[in-house]
């Protein structure tokens, strides 16, 4: 089995090179600032290790969701326009186009590999926040990755559920490599509970995908998460688990597993 190269450029966003294509994550370039959503405002801290122009050619974008700045800002949507599929939500299909390409749950897309053969991108229901949270954060994605020779990797988007995990598991899994947005990411708008997973969860979440590797996403450079790699690692080390941990710095990269 081939590996797979994960490049950390910051927040949600990464460079993933699987069966010689080139996925990026949620793309977001932006500097720190203030930045509105609805009536509230998200603050960044950190700017990316790369910028835009440095990420190089890119295959597909992997697009947990579209409405809120720290997943999609406005250099990431620039970018969509040089990359031939962006895969997301049906809501972010309505609101931006082409080239956005909508995945209903469970519905896959092959991806023609250089080489021969595809890669399958699967997309798999994500929960950004508590039962009963949709309404208020809108609809969001997460990915299953596969192919012939290939580690199966998994892309949470912004997912605070572990019975989704589960569900995942179960149809998709075991996983080599799990993408976990993690950093426990909490708002005014849902004032009681996590949006994104906790660092505890996210160590539970490892085990149930039987991943062999973890790589975190999405856990600083913005004011609303309230669990940093520190604590990531702590709560893997908790389980037992901190050997599958690839807590990378940003401008990183790691070839897993």
């Amino acid at each position: 089995m081939t590996s797979v190269e994960i490049t950390y450029v910051g927040g949600p966003t990464a460079l993933i090179a699987i069966g010689g294509l080139r996925l990026l994550t949620d793309p977001t370039f932006d500097a720190p600032g203030e930045y509105p959503v609805g009536t509230r405002k998200l603050v960044k801290t950190a700017g990316p290790a790369l910028p835009a122009g440095k990420v190089g050619p890119v295959d597909a974008v992997l697009l947990s969701h579209d409405q809120h700045p720290d997943n999609l800002d406005t250099s990431g949507r620039a970018l969509l326009k040089d990359v031939p599929v962006t895969l997301s939500t049906a809501s972010a299909r309505e609101r931006i186009g082409a080239p956005v390409r909508a995945l209903r749950p469970w519905e896959s897309v092959e991806l023609p590999r250089p080489g021969g053969g595809s890669l399958r991108v699967t997309a798999v229901p994500a929960q950004h926040g508590p039962d009963g949270s949709l309404p208020l954060v809108g609809e969001v994605t997460g990915f299953a990755l596969s192919g012939e020779g290939l580690p199966r990797v998994y892309v949470s988007g912004d997912n605070a559920s572990l019975d989704v995990v589960r569900e995942i598991a179960d149809r998709e899994g075991p996983f080599d490599v799990a993408v976990l947005f993690a950093g426990a990411a909490r708002t005014p708008l849902v004032p009681d509970a996590p949006l994104t997973l906790t660092s505890e969860d996210a160590a539970r979440a490892a085990e149930i995908l039987g991943a062999a590797r973890v790589v975190p996403l999405h856990f600083e450079h913005w004011g609303h998460f309230t669990e940093d790699g520190a604590a990531l690692t702590a709560a893997y080390e908790r389980a037992g688990l901190g050997d599958r941990l690839r807590l990378l710095e940003p401008g990183a990269s790691v070839k897993v597993p």
